[in-house]
């Protein structure tokens, strides 16, 4: 079983709301994560090569979240909740302890709009939720006439193999049934939107993969597509870097030279690379008629 903790705060107020998943307020409902993906920026010492080893949970969280939003809705400061920013809300874990479940309701309770990223199947149990935020939530001034959706679901894929998924994100939900998951969400009224972050250079981010991906998610249709590029960090054994560098060794060794090339100075592809795969996706949105962007939904 996974060790409880007790924090001081649970909603974090983001300095600058992000244009792509609009975060005013982040909520980490555990400590660590348990789909251990190896490409994860939270990665490094601190949790170690096997991340649900450090899994916790925050034991305090619903009744710290009810005071703070209390305080932030007297105050009339609204804004979306991201959930998560560190880890996933719906680990392995979550059908057991109903924490994320719980947040929600609090979040409900006080009518600030949400927006949910995960790789995780288990977020079909909370649709109702979601719902009930969306028809409730009061949206920041700035952003009413943006955003219709007050309840956003997004879904993270790398790839739509299970086959290379379980060796970048062992943890996580089968991309397969995540995609099922997506087709759920839309057949129940929601408007889920994809995250492609990252794509894996060479492996997911290929021209027939590329079509593969949007083919998929223009079918549901999915409202939204964020393709993004391949970052990692760190030099130490439990660092992304080195632990993508050796799946990258051990399953596909033909790209190592490639991926070593990549990172040789510094944690960010090169710029050639990503105006390239910014170009091909932003064309692949238009040919598909998928927005990048929440905005307008």
């Amino acid at each position: 079983m996974p060790r409880s903790t007790e924090v001081k705060s649970i909603l974090n107020k983001t300095k600058k709301r992000d244009a792509w998943f609009l975060d005013d307020y982040t909520v980490n409902p555990y400590v660590a994560c348990s789909f251990n993906c190896l490409f994860c920026y939270i990665r490094g010492s601190k949790y170690g090569t096997h991340m649900e080893q450090q899994l916790a949970v925050k034991a305090n969280a619903v009744a710290l979240l009810d005071q703070q939003l209390a305080l932030r809705a007297k105050r009339k400061q609204y804004g979306f909740i991201v959930l998560s920013s560190a880890t996933d809300p719906y680990l392995q874990l979550e059908a057991e302890t109903k924490l994320t479940q719980q947040l929600l309701e609090v979040i409900l309770k006080h009518r600030f709009p949400v927006h949910i990223i995960t790789r995780s199947h288990l977020v079909e149990r909370d649709f109702d939720l979601l719902e009930s935020i969306h028809r409730n939530a009061i949206l920041p001034a700035d952003l009413e006439e943006k955003v219709t959706r007050k309840a956003l679901l997004t879904f993270s894929f790398s790839t739509l193999s299970d086959t290379i998924a379980s060796i970048f994100e062992p943890g996580a939900t089968p991309p397969s049934v995540r995609y099922n998951t997506l087709l759920a969400a839309k057949h129940y009224g929601l408007a889920p939107g994809v995250s492609l972050m990252p794509l894996l250079p060479w492996i997911s981010d290929t021209t027939n993969s590329l079509q593969e991906l949007f083919q998929a998610f223009a079918a549901v249709p999915a409202a939204y597509i964020f393709p993004a590029s391949l970052t990692l960090f760190g030099e130490g054994r439990s660092d992304s870097k080195t632990l993508v560098f050796n799946a990258i060794r051990k399953h596909f060794p033909e790209l190592l030279p490639k991926y070593e090339k990549y990172f040789a100075v510094g944690s960010e592809m090169p710029k050639y690379y990503t105006d390239a795969l910014f170009k091909k996706t932003s064309e692949l949105c238009a040919t598909y008629n998928i927005p990048d962007r929440i905005a307008y939904l």
